[in-house]
């Protein structure tokens, strides 16, 4: 199994952040914002490729891209990150009015990505138990959608919730206002991960995927 590599803390530039929010002052944050989707929306339309598999793709590919938030702890409780995390999703059983949390790799080919989320959210929209894959792998972080509601706010109350370092992400129904399509998202994030600036990139690099949705394909 895939272990967290631990940080140098001798060069680690938060190392003082991440000891302050982790051991004495250890908090959450969230954030919620609208983001432009008016080209991801309108090249998925045009295809045949599902919406909320490519939202999925689009976050994991930006939380990749920073250690801030593939953050984890070693056994002893060290600072550490994770070479690649991947997405956690949530899938509604509309029967049972209940939902299941799946997990696929994360593959830097939206292609070979799509194909592998389909089959999961397939499976798991008659699954009749929460984890019908089993225990999920330690190197995931979430993702849950809520279509038949958008929100300029949402937060979570996780109990005991300090030792979670990797983010959780809300996402909305699309917002239409002004001729744009903005899709409502709300991040949760450890503080001993990652400060205000790391977030705001991340949300920046996540609008600018989607505004070049030329991997959408067909």
């Amino acid at each position: 199994m895939t272990s967290p590599d631990p940080i140098d803390l001798d060069t680690w530039p938060r190392r003082e952040a991440f000891e302050h929010y982790r051991d004495r002052v250890p908090c959450t944050y969230a954030i919620t914002v609208e983001i432009d989707v008016t080209e991801f929306a309108a090249a998925l339309r045009a295809s045949s490729r599902k919406t909320y598999i490519a939202q999925i793709w689009a976050i994991a590919t930006v939380v990749n891209r920073y250690r801030e938030f593939r953050m984890a702890l070693t056994d002893a409780g060290a600072a550490a990150s994770w070479p690649v995390v991947h997405p956690a999703f949530t899938v509604f059983n509309a029967e049972r009015e209940t939902f299941a949390a799946v997990w696929a790799p994360y593959d830097p080919d939206f292609g070979r990505f799509h194909e592998h989320a389909a089959e999961q959210l397939a499976t798991a929209a008659s699954a009749s138990t929460m984890f019908p894959q089993g225990g999920l792998p330690p190197n995931v972080f979430d993702v849950s959608s809520l279509p038949w509601t958008s929100f300029t706010g949402f937060t979570l109350q996780i109990d005991g919730g300090t030792g979670h370092l990797l983010p959780i992400f809300t996402l909305g129904r699309y917002v239409e206002r002004d001729g744009r399509t903005l899709l409502p998202v709300a991040v949760q994030i450890h503080h001993a991960a990652a400060d205000g600036f790391h977030t705001a990139r991340l949300l920046g690099d996540l609008e600018a995927l989607m505004g070049d949705a030329g991997w959408v394909g067909a």
